[in-house]
């Protein structure tokens, strides 16, 4: 199985992991722009950081189900 999948499943899968490991830090340590770029975008509103988490979220979902069709195109090709 594992030879009959693509890069293009790896690499949507471990982006999807990455995005969602953001998504956990954004929900946890929400000011995480501030201190790693140095400005306040939103003025501590929170705004930009709840507009990061619902596109992480929604990246997150649309990787992982490219990565399910890439593993079942792999079940599909090996049966």
């Amino acid at each position: 199985m594992r030879n009959a999948l693509r890069w293009r499943f790896w690499l949507e899968t471990g982006m999807a992991i990455v995005t969602s490991v953001l998504c956990v830090i954004t929900l946890v340590q929400r000011d995480w722009i501030e201190f790693v770029f140095g400005v306040d975008p939103d003025n501590s509103s929170g705004a930009l950081e709840w507009l990061i988490v619902g596109a992480f979220i929604v990246v997150t979902i649309m990787l992982f189900t490219l990565a399910s069709y890439e593993w079942r195109r792999a079940r599909s090709a090996i049966s």
